[in-house]
């Protein structure tokens, strides 16, 4: 199977050295790496540096970051590359050295290939010094809130907005059906969920693929993300247009809680402070 392998980066140079070095350890090679920059021209240096036969794909300087265009630029040129299988998969994530082939396994499998197949994702401590494959495995503790079937093992998952962009595959005919991420979505927030929801309502199925696992690679956080606050409320205006729902349903509530947005049933949101 011909596997392409994508990702969007600004920044995070060291995340994205591991990950290079987690996928040239793969049990199953990808065929093809598309690493797409979003106005950062340090990730071509990067990415001739290391043994990988990896294609950087430049989108210019940018404001917001453009996960959504970014992600749709990828996918092309995995399609336009012949890939039979595209892989996502975020720049702090690593992939566990089965990740791939387990994707491919599961795709095989899949009948109608309008699926969404998603692997478990661990998060991993902070430390100074590479993590091993075998160290990888060994700390392997996906998150508790998705599933996470045994190695080998393929459920049918029925809520989508469990789904999430940190490591995904599906098949060019899957994508071609769902459209690709929405653009008009910028920043931080919205753009999975959106995605997961274009996907069910297009018929397209969520799969969740055991043994096919991500390490996340830790980097600080907020929780609420205040910093992303201007981001969250603009993306959550988007998606209830287009749903009529909230995304991001607990981040919302604690901003109301500590009075920094205001929102109405209508779908009005602002920031208040």
């Amino acid at each position: 199977m011909n596997i392409a392998v994508v990702t969007v980066v600004a920044g995070r140079h060291d995340h994205l050295r591991a990950q290079l070095r987690g996928l040239a350890e793969s049990s199953v090679t990808p065929a093809h790496h598309v690493v797409v920059s979003m106005g950062d021209k340090d990730i071509a240096g990067i990415v001739d540096a290391s043994p990988n036969d990896a294609t950087v794909v430049e989108l210019g300087a940018v404001s917001h970051l453009p996960l959504s265009a970014a992600r749709n630029q990828g996918a092309r040129a995995a399609v336009s590359s012949g890939a039979d299988l595209i892989v996502f998969l975020d720049v702090d994530c690593i992939p566990g050295t089965d990740m791939l082939g387990r994707y491919a396994s599961a795709a095989a499998e899949t009948d109608n290939h309008r699926t969404l197949l998603c692997g478990p994702v661990t998060y991993l401590p902070p430390r100074d010094v590479d993590w091993t494959a075998a160290e990888l495995m060994e700390n392997t503790d996906p998150h508790p809130a998705r599933p996470a079937p045994p190695p080998g093992l393929v459920i049918d998952g029925t809520d989508y907005d469990l789904f999430w962009s940190l490591s995904f595959a599906l098949t060019p005919t899957t994508w071609n059906h769902i459209g690709g991420f929405h653009e008009e979505y910028t920043g931080y927030g919205g753009e999975d969920t959106d995605f997961a929801a274009t996907a069910r309502a297009a018929g397209v199925g969520l799969r969740w693929v055991g043994g096919a696992d991500a390490y996340h690679q830790h980097h600080p956080v907020s929780s609420p993300p205040v910093e992303r606050l201007d981001d969250i409320v603009r993306n959550s205006a988007v998606f209830f247009r287009r749903w009529n729902r909230w995304p991001m349903e607990g981040w919302l509530a604690e901003f109301e809680r500590a009075e920094m947005i205001e929102r109405s049933r209508d779908g009005r949101i602002r920031v208040v402070r």
